[in-house]
């Protein structure tokens, strides 16, 4: 996909990587649609870009605004062509201690939300037999983690549903593409991580925000179905598959460090 011109919406896009995404959009000549809860955060992001863009205040766990807002878009733009479900946070804690809330609020808002946006979205690409979804989860979503059970299950969920969406698609015009990255140099930890331990202990290991955004607009363009971040947790991902068990033995004491 050519970028220029390609109307882009994108959740969550209030910080971290969804605030470098408008940015790099921008920058190919795309129109990015910003989108998030906080809508003066939006709009100080929005304040660096110097070409064609827009802001929609957007809680994706609310799905009449889910709805209201993409027919506001469609009807300005006439068109989405590319949808960024990026909107999502963790919270590590360990099982027995971890409320039932934290499990409830994280699915509504990391998988329901991706799944409400697409239910709005999708209709319009399918009729233009064009369009391109793209699905932020996690290496989270392909190897569980210690005091990561309600974060772990949301990502599982979102590229369970993003897989089986794919096969759907088939011979549509649109794609679909899930984003795997590790731990990431972002706000995120700031509430995932108040303590801090944690995002010192991998700090030597985490992406940056370029890199993952670089590798997702890559794969928009090149139509690429999945990209797991870094390689070296690709490597991991297929040795889990293949050796499950003596994988879990060597690497606990690496990956278990929240």
């Amino acid at each position: 996909m050519h970028l220029s011109g390609k109307i882009v919406l994108i959740t969550g896009a209030s910080s971290g990587i969804g605030a470098l995404m408008a940015q790099r959009f921008a920058d190919k000549g795309a129109i990015p649609i910003l989108t998030a809860r906080s809508e003066a955060k939006l709009e100080e992001i929005a304040g660096s870009l110097q070409t064609p863009h827009a802001v929609y205040p957007l809680d994706v766990t609310n799905t009449e605004q889910v709805l209201r807002v993409v027919g506001q878009i469609l009807e300005r733009y006439g068109r989405i062509d590319v949808l960024i479900n990026n909107a999502g946070y963790g919270l590590f804690a360990p099982f027995i201690e971890a409320p039932l809330t934290d499990f409830t609020e994280m699915m509504d808002v990391n998988y329901m939300g991706i799944v409400r946006c697409t239910k709005a979205v999708l209709p319009s690409m399918l009729a233009a037999r064009s369009g391109h979804i793209v699905n932020v989860a996690s290496m989270a979503g392909k190897i569980g983690t210690a005091k990561s059970t309600a974060y772990a299950a949301t990502k599982h969920a979102v590229l369970g549903f993003t897989n089986s969406l794919r096969q759907e698609l088939s011979g549509t015009g649109v794609s679909l593409t899930a984003v795997n990255p590790g731990p990431i140099a972002t706000p995120f930890f700031d509430r995932a991580d108040p303590s801090g331990n944690y995002v010192k202990s991998i700090a030597k290991f985490m992406l940056t925000p370029d890199k993952v955004v670089k590798e997702l607009i890559d794969a928009v363009e090149r139509n690429v179905p999945e990209k797991n971040l870094p390689f070296a947790a690709n490597v991991g991902v297929k040795l889990f598959h293949l050796f499950p068990n003596t994988f879990n033995r060597l690497a606990a004491r690496l990956l278990n460090k929240k």
